[in-house]
């Protein structure tokens, strides 16, 4: 059971706004966490991280908190403004869509890629450009996470140059439970983590960052990472293109199995 922890300030953001009222309503409902936890049908974890503006609430949470409230769709109004502020504007689509993506392909060159990032991992990463909303981005990158959660979690692909291994972004402690992390995320049967190890011959992947989704129904997308923001693709022939790239990244990747023990190899190092 996570441990309930103080409310943030709620007038330093939207998302910790929405966290406060959740603790308010609760409290004046002389609920525990558990208790609301069960009534709206999710777990005392994300009631405790909700409260404490470290995840983002999803529209169905948002909704099951004002049934099991009674509150009038008070919560369900909250979550669109919650939800502008805590993603950049550009961003936003391509959250939705990887939400209901079945199948996910990233490639990261210089980090680990942020459907696999710790919360430490991501803190100091997005820290890196001193935004003024820092708790809410990193917030917002672990919600997204939640995807891996669902009865039917989609099929995900994850391959990284091995630099992105050794960046000291944080201690040897941190750096440690991120490479765990990687390791216990290549164990789940639909996750699949490769390195590119660092004496590999030139490949597409030198030209950045990618990722590209697929669905039951409609064309896949491809999503580019950029300096100040990403882009995304529908066209087939760029789309085409980057999957193509993909294959050739995978086929210069180590195995699964030889990236598991690359990354554990790299586990040891900080051991000693």
């Amino acid at each position: 059971m996570t441990a309930e922890t103080d409310a943030p300030d709620p007038t330093s953001s939207l998302l910790a706004f929405f966290g406060s009222e959740l603790r308010r309503v609760r409290t004046a409902a002389g609920l525990s966490q558990e208790q609301c936890a069960k009534r709206a049908h999710t777990t005392q974890a994300m009631i405790s991280y909700v409260e404490a503006a470290r995840r983002v609430p999803s529209e169905d949470l948002a909704r099951d908190l004002d049934v099991a409230f009674g509150t009038d769709g008070h919560f369900g109004r909250l979550h669109p403004l919650v939800i502008r502020f805590a993603y950049p504007s550009w961003f936003l689509p391509y959250v939705e869509m990887e939400r209901e993506a079945t199948s996910i392909r990233s490639f990261q060159a210089q980090v680990i890629p942020g459907l696999l990032q710790t919360e430490e991992y991501a803190r100091a990463v997005l820290a890196s450009v001193r935004p003024d909303c820092l708790n809410d981005l990193v917030a917002a990158r672990m919600s997204r996470q939640a995807l891996f959660e669902r009865d039917s979690p989609p099929k995900a692909w994850f391959v990284m140059d091995e630099y992105a291994l050794t960046r000291p972004f944080v201690g040897p402690a941190a750096t440690g439970r991120q490479l765990e992390h990687l390791l216990q995320a290549g164990e789940s049967p639909r996750t699949v983590v490769q390195v590119v190890p660092r004496d590999a011959p030139p490949h597409p992947g030198l030209a950045g960052p990618f990722t590209l989704l697929s669905f039951d129904t409609g064309a896949d997308v491809l999503h580019v990472d950029g300096f100040s923001q990403g882009w995304m693709a529908l066209e087939a022939a760029q789309v085409n293109a980057a999957a193509h790239s993909y294959d050739l990244i995978r086929a210069t990747a180590l195995s699964p199995k030889a990236s598991a023990d690359l990354i554990q190899a790299r586990l040891k190092e900080l051991d000693t």
